[in-house]
């Protein structure tokens, strides 16, 4: 099964994205990339997105000195607050739902609506939308009457809500759709790469994975084609390096291309995802392992799914539970979740016992049921 919104390989019985949190509404499987759903990258604010930008340093104002604290969401029954590092709340579990911080706020739902707090836990942004994003380069996306648009931390709407679907700001630019097609906007909401794309993916290393008429290349931020669309399926760059299919997406084979459109790491596998941390995780003969930057099969083939590395661990599955390994292959964080998504920042989301919360690099979990 691919995410809808990003086009990564996710499980088949997924209902959002471990790799870019998009809620899959209904978790009903796509038969084609073509029947994606077009609804933003960062749909984190629907329920589960947050592999994003989960710890947040908050300097404090008072005296010379500058305290740091690190806020952690934090669920208690089915109501969300914040919590410091030792567990203690800091803002009160009153909310359906708390993301990650940045610029100083964090979004939360209240009776089905998005607005955001900050660090004290007061309401500086009433909820009133549809859905919210957290703060990328000054601007997060919010929703209002079914549209998407651009506010910064003061609540002013600096990108008009006029968009069906979009993604937060990467490299400057984001990807936003009009009339059923795709392309970038910049910060002050011009159009620098038109609305003539199927489907997008951010840019990274000044490259963005693009499809047109049903095959993907890459552009640059003039909108220029540098690697032609000549690939079934593309991911955005990670490491220097992006898995692409040189055929059809259905039933071809995957490797990798560096940004000059070389392909580096023959397209083998049947499934792959991107590099992080030097590895990347990809599948053979239905058991997935992972390679170097050079093919090499460094970590052997034996689980039944594996995701990306980030901050030294990756989540991988054991029979129908998940844990965490680290770049050795050790089993770090014992395979007892129902869903575990990468680490960001320090923190991952998981599932136990159909509820969902956070755990640390050391397995320590923010929740109490």
């Amino acid at each position: 099964m691919f995410c809808p919104t990003c086009g990564k390989q996710i499980p088949d019985e997924s209902t959002f994205c471990p790799a870019c949190g998009a809620k899959l509404i209904g978790g009903k499987k796509e038969p084609k990339s073509k029947l994606r759903i077009i609804l933003p990258i960062v749909l984190i604010v629907a329920l589960l997105a947050t592999s994003l930008a989960v710890y947040q340093v908050i300097k404090s104002r008072s005296g010379k000195g500058q305290k740091v604290a690190t806020l952690i969401p934090y669920r208690k029954g089915d109501k969300w607050g914040l919590c410091d590092r030792n567990k203690k709340l800091i803002i009160p579990a009153v909310h359906d739902w708390v993301g990650p911080f940045s610029d100083g706020l964090a979004p939360v739902e209240l009776n089905s609506k998005w607005g955001f707090v900050d660090t004290k836990g007061n309401i500086v942004i009433p909820a009133v939308y549809g859905g919210a994003s957290f703060f990328s380069e000054g601007l997060a996306m919010v929703q209002l009457n079914g549209k998407w648009g651009y506010m910064d931390t003061k609540g002013n709407m600096v990108i008009p809500a006029v968009y069906l679907g979009a993604d937060t700001f990467s490299e400057g630019l984001a990807i936003v759709y009009l009339n059923d097609k795709c392309g970038f906007i910049d910060t002050k909401g011009n159009m620098v790469i038109p609305a003539v794309y199927d489907y997008a993916n951010s840019f990274s290393k000044g490259l963005a994975g693009v499809e047109l008429n049903g095959k993907w290349g890459f552009v640059d931020t003039k909108g220029v084609m540098v690697i032609p669309a000549v690939y079934g399926l593309a991911s955005f760059f990670s490491d220097g390096l992006a898995y692409v299919t040189p055929g059809s997406m259905y039933g071809g084979k995957l490797g990798f291309i560096d940004t000059k459109g070389k392909m580096v790491v023959p397209a083998v596998y049947t499934l792959a995802s991107s590099f992080g941390n030097g590895l990347a995780p990809v599948e053979l003969n239905d058991k997935w392992g992972f390679i170097n930057a050079k093919g090499n099969m460094v970590i052997p083939a034996v689980y039944g799914w594996a995701y990306s590395f980030s901050n030294g661990l990756a989540s991988v599955s054991l029979g129908d539970k998940y844990g965490y390994i680290d770049t050795e292959g050790t089993m770090v964080i014992e395979p007892t979740y129902e869903l575990a998504i990468p680490f960001r920042n320090g923190l991952a989301y998981v599932r136990l016992n159909g509820k969902y919360g956070y755990i640390d690099t050391k397995g320590v979990q923010y929740w109490e049921n």
